[in-house]
């Protein structure tokens, strides 16, 4: 049945009827857009950094080998292509929007989350002496011994964010969600033992820490900053991906549960109609039985008995 219905399940015919229904989760998805934003504008905690601990703080102050704003394409535009090429395959609007509407949730959750805690950790990075002390020259307290920075403060702000680390979140987050997607696209686990689909689904989460590496190789992250970031983003991508969609291991594992429940309206709508136009012939036969006259629930046959056109 699920065959027969898809092309009648386009952005044209069920695109607006499915924005209005998640329209508050747009509106929620906004928020969480402004809220992570606000929680990157504020200053983080700077946490206690003595003279003993710049030891362990004084690698090179290096460039980013996966820039900020590459990072948004990875993890979010470019499952989005693979979203679109499948409905332009199978023209299913509820797939394709439950995968933009849950890869969205899946970054933006995950980065509200993500710098929250950078925020209240404040731990400093690995290459923290040079932003602090961009000419070399250490400069502490002679009391407490913490760090009298001179650095650029926007330099040296950025310089308290090392936990955890948000190209890993992010990344696993949207490429998490991907992971799980393909899952269930390709019935990974149908129990039919074709084991290379599972490249095809790991091959997302390869990608994602291919990027989570980077950042220690920069110096930019410890490497408990890089997986904490990465366990946060994989958690948050699971629980969305199946918010909309069922296990990959199920029978309907290739799309979301709303579609599923469209077809199952649909198709109790069409037995609603059939029943109500029923011959009545049966009803004579069984109204002197205990059966329940047709009459009752359809208006039309009402009119029909009683002389009146409908």
């Amino acid at each position: 049945m699920a065959d027969i219905q898809l092309g009648c399940h386009t952005i044209r015919s069920h695109g607006t009827k499915v924005a209005r229904l998640h329209m508050y989760d747009w509106i929620i998805l906004l928020c969480l857009a402004v809220l992570d934003g606000l929680l990157n504008i504020i200053e983080p905690f700077h946490r206690f950094v003595g003279r003993d601990m710049m030891i362990d703080l004084r690698y090179p102050l290096k460039g980013n080998t996966i820039p900020f704003w590459a990072v948004p394409l990875i993890a979010i535009v470019l499952p989005w292509f693979v979203f679109a090429g499948i409905y332009f395959k199978m023209k299913n609007v509820y797939d394709l929007h439950h995968g933009i509407l849950g890869i969205l949730y899946s970054v933006l959750i995950t980065a509200v989350i993500t710098d929250a805690i950078k925020d209240g950790v404040g731990r400093p990075r690995p290459d923290f002496f040079w932003r602090c002390f961009p000419d070399g020259i250490p400069n502490y307290d002679n009391i407490t011994t913490d760090v009298i920075c001179h650095g650029e403060k926007s330099v040296i702000k950025e310089g308290h964010k090392s936990f955890p680390s948000g190209h890993s979140s992010w990344s696993f987050a949207g490429l998490g969600f991907l992971a799980w997607y393909l899952a269930g696209k390709l019935k990974a686990f149908d129990r039919k033992g074709h084991i290379a689909k599972l490249c095809l689904v790991f091959l997302p989460l390869l990608v994602a820490s291919l990027v989570a590496v980077s950042r220690v190789d920069d110096y930019w992250h410890h490497w408990q900053d890089v997986f904490a970031g990465g366990i946060l983003g994989l958690t948050v991508a699971s629980f969305c991906y199946l918010q909309f969609f069922p296990y990959p291991f199920d029978n309907d594992a290739i799309w979301p549960h709303a579609y599923f429940q469209q077809l199952a309206e649909t198709h109790s709508n069409g037995n609603a109609n059939s029943f109500e136009i029923r011959p009545t012939e049966f009803e004579d036969e069984e109204e002197g039985h205990g059966g329940i006259a047709l009459r009752d629930t359809s208006p039309i046959l009402e009119s029909m008995e009683s002389g009146r056109r409908p």
